[in-house]
């Protein structure tokens, strides 16, 4: 017999198997020697009332064998099936591989960047001496984005595609089981490589090729047909289908595609700064405590705020994170924020942004580079400010709401360093007056937050693309090129990994019938 309950544990018992099996006996009023075995089907933190608890879902088998999952995925042999290419080793590029392998189709993944070992020294250089290596950075690279930024993959996008799946296979991959069940999973910086590298093994093995340090600087077409790419070293490559999964930081390659008269449209973004506040902070406002004890991760927070007819947001929390430095050209400033796999640094970070549209932009709605250009002249402004060496702008939190120029600022996780900034003077000013009365407002949803011991680190700019590669609702193909499947982050179709890597998946189904 198999019985699905919810129980109520505290904090630091929630791992014991003992303890979950009497306190699931208890909620069924059985003897706990009846239960062989609990599968934890969800978990999350309950802070709402005096004591924090772990409220979960849990699935007993009582009277019958208990046997554990098995993730592990037997995928065909492909080397010599039809190819596809892939243009992109993020999630959505990767997950397409996968499952273009599943579907007897051989995976060519072509990545302008290194192999995710590699990319490391390129962001030492980053993060010490405020070298930007356009080709492989925070943004560029194996694993895509998301990989230094920590792996988060909680997502909204549950009717996009099969979620499990996904969770499934970064398991069967090395990630813990705690994906599979947290309300919040998270994989860590420090854990993630390592799970990319072996996604990477499955597609070599399978007979899928990669290629690394391999830029695409044109698309082959013939007669509104995809007949493979030409790369940046005159190397040609036939396939009848390319997946399009290069994320929002490619701008080269929007370039490309408007150069060869490919539509693609400018599209509304989020932009902002980047908010650190000591850990502590945070955690006595979310558990209601002085200290937080070592049975509760660090705390995290989502907030939301209508000003001025606009939405004020935060984006991409990092309890016990860092700040990054995401630029993907010299002469730019970007941050980004990502923590370990413990969560165990002593800042939280998140991005804090405002929604901007098409018409809060000078220029006309038709250019498709009209966002792009707002975008960089911000990031341009930014490195201004801070004075080269990817020293960010900064300002401390009720300085900024006051108008205040900081005398110094608290110490912070952002490596290259901070220069004390009037941020208005970086960001446009509608968008500085809605972060300045939104503040306040997140203080009082949240006690402690609105503090000048945080600090807010400028700027905050690529939270989603700001050019959107069309295609078609039901075929996934760009309307004007058959065989061309944009997708992912890039072309405006997900906003993180796990959406990400769910339209991979999909847009690799759909070139099924285009190859067939």
């Amino acid at each position: 017999m198999i019985k699905e309950i919810e129980i109520v544990c505290p904090p630091g018992q929630h791992e014991d198997e003992a303890v979950l099996k009497e306190l699931t006996a208890s909620a069924l009023r059985i003897p706990a020697k009846r239960i062989t075995g609990i599968k934890i089907l969800k978990r999350s933190i309950d802070a709402r009332g005096r004591k924090v608890v772990y409220r979960m879902q849990v699935r007993a088998y009582i009277d019958e064998p208990y046997m554990p999952e098995n993730y592990t995925v037997n995928y065909p042999e492909v080397k010599q099936a039809k190819p596809v290419i892939i243009i992109g080793a993020g999630p959505a590029g990767l997950f397409a591989a996968l499952q273009c392998i599943e579907l007897g189709l051989k995976p060519i993944i072509i990545e302008r960047g290194k192999e995710v070992k590699d990319r490391r020294r390129d962001l030492a250089n980053i993060n010490k001496q405020g070298l930007v290596n356009p080709e492989s950075n925070y943004c560029f690279g194996e694993g895509g984005a998301g990989t230094y930024s920590d792996g988060k993959l909680y997502t909204r996008s549950t009717k996009r595609g099969d979620v499990n799946q996904v969770l499934k296979i970064f398991v069967a991959h090395g990630a813990t089981e705690d994906i599979l069940v947290d309300a919040r999973p998270h994989i860590g910086t420090n854990k993630l490589p390592q799970i990319i590298t072996a996604i990477r093994e499955t597609i070599l093995n399978a007979g899928g090729e990669i290629m690394f340090d391999a830029k695409v600087t044109a698309l082959q077409v013939s007669f509104d047909k995809i007949k493979g790419v030409e790369l940046a070293s005159g190397e040609k490559i036939n396939a009848d289908v390319v997946i399009l999964a290069t994320g929002h930081s490619a701008r080269d390659v929007f370039e490309m595609l408007h150069r060869q008269n490919i539509l693609i449209e400018a599209k509304p973004f989020a932009l902002g700064v980047r908010i650190e506040h000591p850990q502590e902070i945070i955690d006595r406002a979310q558990y209601h405590c002085e200290v937080r004890g070592d049975d509760l991760p660090s705390s995290y927070y989502s907030l939301v705020e209508q000003v001025d007819g606009r939405g004020v947001f935060s984006f991409c929390m990092c309890p016990g994170g860092i700040i990054a430095p995401c630029a993907t050209e010299a002469n730019e400033i970007v941050v980004n924020g990502w923590s370990p796999s413990k969560r165990n640094n002593p800042y939280a970070n998140s991005g804090t942004v405002v929604q901007i549209n098409l018409e809060d932009v000078a220029g006309d709605d038709s250019d498709p580079f009209k966002m792009l250009r707002f975008q960089q002249e911000i990031e341009r402004v930014a490195f201004t400010a801070g004075g080269g060496s990817l020293v960010a702008p900064a300002q401390r939190m009720v300085d900024f709401v006051n108008n205040r120029l900081s005398t110094d600022l608290p110490k912070n996780s952002y490596l290259p360093g901070t220069k004390s900034t009037h941020l208005k003077e970086v960001l446009p000013g509608w968008i500085n007056e809605r972060l300045r009365k939104a503040l306040p407002v997140f203080g009082q949803k949240m006690k402690g937050y609105y503090t000048n011991e945080a600090i807010l680190v400028g700027v905050e700019s690529r939270t989603s693309s700001p050019v959107k590669v069309p295609r078609d609702k039901e075929t996934l193909q760009h309307p004007q090129i058959t065989g061309l499947f944009p997708c992912g982050e890039g072309a405006g179709y997900a906003g993180g990994i796990i959406s990400a890597a769910i339209d991979g998946i999909n847009c690799a189904t759909a070139a099924l019938k285009v190859v067939q």
